[in-house]
């Protein structure tokens, strides 16, 4: 029997839980798939050490490992509040002032944002995260507005702020994250991931900035706001434009309602799919092993319901950053999805109508997937310069690995976070794909079934002359 390979992946959020070469070893060990490196935080001089220590580790174990510049984006967050902390009751009027730079202990709160430009009198405006709701009562002036609490409770320094029925007008790149862009060019990130995206043309702004910048990494766009899933029209836009799509249930459900979450989840791992775009679903996947060395039942349930969707990737967040068993939740992950994987078929695993720009290459991706089912293939390997053949391969959501020959070291970290996919770094040959098969076979990484003496592969490559994929072949090794 073959190996067995998880075709779910795995992402894991980089902070001080995991601030140490030895925990960075421990969970590419663990079979960690991506790093992401959370720009709303740390220095520059610590990310360059996360991106050395992930290489590093990586090599070690012979894998490609992805890293993801997660840029912060336009969070809006409360200023310094006297003390760190104030009683907020029901019925208060605040102040949220723009223009106060020292909080005196009062109910007029500094704030990093001017929301004065930006609000309109009856929107709501959620505190901490939800903690405080309230509506807009007044503009008081240019920098300040007025809110009426709605229910007790208290605030901190910095808590955030949202806003879901306030449009920003396509303002989504502050100052810090240009800097960041800036700064992410000259360094090894594989994707780059932007926030508080509401529309198809935020993407596209932002990938002529990374071509102004000559930055080679794919784009990620966080959907987390109001104004990017409450029209599927838009959402679908949005998903044709980029590379790939997190779905940030945190914020997403503070802005919709976390009863709409589960539905936009599944809405979006489908639209992935049919566009041949990643899809990363995030927020509070293993929240309890913050603080617990094992998962709850129903995160459990919740991770595995994302790999029967069809997910591509399962990101940990504060888990992996803050928690006390980072490396124990990439396991428990891990193991959750090889189960799930050999147990349950994906419940919209229907064959898939073609959307993508090239009816081609979706269409020999289909082919394949067919033909290796059909014919109960060993693995599928697929030859690939840019990564396009694999990521179509992968859209058709086969349950076999896989394996990508690239002469590209960035393209194999790229598709480390593509579903089934196993990246190997091969030199362009025409019989790279074939060559890669012997060798795996060699290596005892495919193993014949019972009854068979050899493997079984469906090879996928280019043989035209422009370059593009267009034959798919069976072999017998």
């Amino acid at each position: 029997m073959s190996e067995i390979f998880k075709r779910t992946k795995t992402l894991a959020t980089i902070g001080p839980a995991t601030d140490s070469e030895e925990t960075i070893d421990q969970l590419i060990a663990a079979g960690l798939d991506g790093c992401r490196l959370n720009f709303s935080h740390g220095t520059y001089e610590k990310m360059d050490e996360f991106i050395s220590w992930i290489r590093k580790a990586a090599k070690k174990y012979n894998r490609n490992v992805t890293i993801v510049q997660d840029l912060q984006g336009p969070k809006i967050r409360l200023g310094q509040i006297k003390d760190n902390y104030i009683e907020i009751h029901e019925g208060d009027d605040i102040i949220l002032d723009y223009a106060v730079k020292e909080h005196d202990g009062g109910l007029t709160l500094p704030i990093q944002y001017n929301l004065a430009e930006k609000v309109k009198v009856g929107e709501p405006v959620y505190l901490f995260d939800g903690h405080i709701q309230s509506h807009v009562q007044e503009i008081v002036s240019d920098t300040a507005i007025r809110i009426t609490a709605e229910n007790d409770g208290f605030l901190n320094s910095n808590k955030g702020v949202n806003l879901p029925d306030t449009g920003f007008g396509g303002d989504i790149f502050p100052e810090k994250d240009i800097r960041d862009i800036d700064w992410g060019a000259t360094r090894d990130f594989d994707y780059v991931a932007i926030s508080f995206v509401q529309t198809a043309e935020d993407i596209r702004i932002f990938r002529k900035m990374l071509e102004e910048r000559n930055y080679d990494a794919k784009i990620i766009a966080k959907i987390e706001t109001k104004g990017a899933v409450m029209d599927d029209k838009n959402l679908e836009e949005i998903v044709e434009a980029t590379d790939g799509i997190m779905i940030a249930r945190g914020d997403m459900g503070y802005e919709v309602g976390a009863e709409i979450v589960p539905v936009v989840q599944r809405k979006l791992i489908r639209l992935c799919r049919e566009h041949s775009k990643l899809c990363i679903v995030a927020t509070q996947t293993m929240a309890s092993m913050v603080d617990n060395p094992m998962p709850t039942r129903a995160e459990v349930s919740d991770v595995a319901n994302a790999v029967i969707q069809g997910a591509d990737v399962i990101m940990t967040s504060e888990e992996t950053a803050m928690g006390k068993y980072p490396v124990e939740t990439i396991k428990e992950v891990g193991k959750v999805i090889s189960y799930v994987q050999e147990h349950v078929e994906m419940t919209d695993n229907a064959p898939r109508e073609p959307q993508s720009d090239n009816n081609d290459y979706d269409a020999i991706a289909e082919a394949a997937a067919n033909i290796a089912a059909r014919i109960e293939a060993d693995a599928i390997i697929c030859q690939t310069a840019s990564g396009r053949t694999a990521r179509a391969m992968a859209a058709q959501r086969p349950r076999l690995t896989i394996y990508a020959a690239t002469p590209s070291e960035h393209v194999a970290n790229q598709l480390s976070l593509i579903y089934a996919n196993r990246a190997f770094v091969r030199d362009e040959d025409p019989e790279a794909g074939l060559k890669l098969a012997r060798e795996l076979r060699e290596n005892g990484t495919l193993i014949p079934r019972d009854g068979r003496d050899y493997v079984e592969v469906v090879i996928v490559s280019g043989e035209n002359v422009d370059g593009g994929t267009d034959t798919v072949k069976i072999r017998r090794i």
